[in-house]
């Protein structure tokens, strides 16, 4: 039996897996802890629901997915509208630096996922799931990339892979990053900060001290979707103004699509959305010097993430990862293995060996495996108890809330066009 549900339906659906995801986090410890975003925590437990439903009575449930099309659409529209390279610039070679380690680590993530997939007699592409798509990706990008191999290279089940792999990763991102980083200073033989100077001296959220805090770049410290609470004035004006930009994002993702459908520069319609949004904003900006209210981006590309996270999650068929749960548990012990001595040996080293570095391979763990929010909080745990990292606040941020999107998007592509790994 199989229940299919109208846009209407779809939207009323999404809501309340996220008003129920809203309840959860704030009910139990562990989500919160672990940064795990509420349309996850809400999706997952419908999506087991209905998997009992199925085991029950045969129950599948279909929603509208032109209406998760659009949501996934808008939320890489917003990556692209956020990268304003002049960013680069402010950042600095530690940025540039943080860039190409992760830039290089994505590669080994996707190399690993891929050679155990086929030594475990798995399809290659399905590597790719439990590497860099949903690992550095995220949720938005599993559930992007998921129909797209499901649609095109047969592999069955990939968006169900990609969300539970995500999930994994935020969960495991927030566990590592604290004892490397702890590690690391103790070889530096740093002392702890006294318990009252950490407690009183130091932000909890930016690990900055709060008198220079006060005067700081609002925009710099800038988070993800997972911590959309934070207050932003929009007016309406603005609002109509960014809904605009993202509309000339999806049209042009919409019309490079078809023209180049079939050629050698075919890409997914998501990579022309972010890549539509780069454009729009760096020639808006520079060219027009048009002021962009960032704000506004962030929340309609935040709102957008958690409907679509929230719709792909009710969607999901956990009845087709029975098969895969034994080989894809080797996969993910070896990915989180791999980032801890990458973070300890590559991303310390080359970062400058010094706190700040430990600080931002804190960071790299978190956002490695997880996501933005979980580097923070990493980053965060270090802080309040040795004292403040200003260059991984600047760097860690800017890295891993959007320019890691778009070098995982192209190596991505990449990787997808060789022949050996289709």
């Amino acid at each position: 039996m199989e229940i299919t549900l109208n846009g209407h339906h779809t939207l009323i659906v999404a809501a309340l897996v996220m008003l129920a995801g809203h309840w959860l986090v704030f009910r139990i410890r562990f989500l919160s802890a672990f940064n795990i975003p509420e349309p996850v925590a809400g999706g997952l437990l419908a999506a087991f629901i209905i998997t009992l439903l199925n085991a029950a009575t045969g129950l599948t449930l279909r929603l509208d997915t032109d209406l998760q099309t659009t949501f996934m659409l808008m939320f890489f529209a917003s990556i692209g509208l956020s990268a304003d390279f002049t960013r680069l610039k402010e950042g600095g070679k530690p940025l540039v630096m943080l860039l190409a380690l992760v830039s290089v680590f994505i590669v080994v993530q996707n190399a690993i996922g891929v050679g155990l997939a086929a030594l475990l007699g798995l399809k290659p592409l399905i590597g790719l799931v439990v590497g860099s798509i949903t690992l550095t990706g995220g949720h938005g990008t599993a559930g992007a990339w998921g129909p797209v191999l499901e649609a095109k290279y047969g592999i069955a089940g990939a968006t169900t892979l990609g969300i539970a792999t995500a999930t994994f990763g935020l969960v495991f991102g927030g566990l590592i990053g604290g004892p490397v980083a702890r590690h690391l200073i103790r070889k530096q033989k740093r002392a702890p900060l006294p318990q009252t100077h950490a407690r009183t001296g130091i932000d909890a959220i930016s690990g900055s001290p709060r008198h220079e805090q006060a005067g700081a770049n609002e925009e710099d410290k800038r988070l993800t979707f997972e911590l959309f609470d934070q207050p932003r004035l929009i007016t309406a004006y603005a609002a109509i103004e960014t809904l605009a930009m993202f509309a000339a994002c999806l049209s042009s993702a919409d019309l490079l699509g078809r023209w180049t459908h079939g050629t050698a520069v075919e890409l997914p319609t998501f990579i022309w959305a972010l890549a539509s949004g780069v454009v729009i904003r760096n020639v808006l900006t520079h060219v027009f010097h048009f002021q962009m209210f960032d704000r506004a981006i962030d929340v309609l590309g935040n709102t957008s993430l958690s409907l679509f996270l929230a719709i792909a999650l009710v969607s999901l068929r956990l009845w087709e990862l029975a098969d895969l749960a034994g080989p894809v548990s080797i996969i993910l012990a070896v990915q989180v293995v791999t980032i801890m001595l990458y973070a300890t040996y590559i991303t310390y080293h080359f970062m400058g060996s010094d706190y700040d570095a430990a600080v931002v391979a804190a960071g790299h763990c978190g956002f490695g495996l997880g996501a933005t929010p979980t580097a923070i909080a990493n980053m965060q745990a270090v802080t309040d108890r040795f004292g403040p990292s200003y260059k991984a606040y600047l760097v860690v941020p800017l890295v891993g809330a959007f320019f890691v999107d778009l070098v995982n998007a192209a190596i991505l592509q990449v990787f997808t066009q060789i022949p050996f790994f289709q």
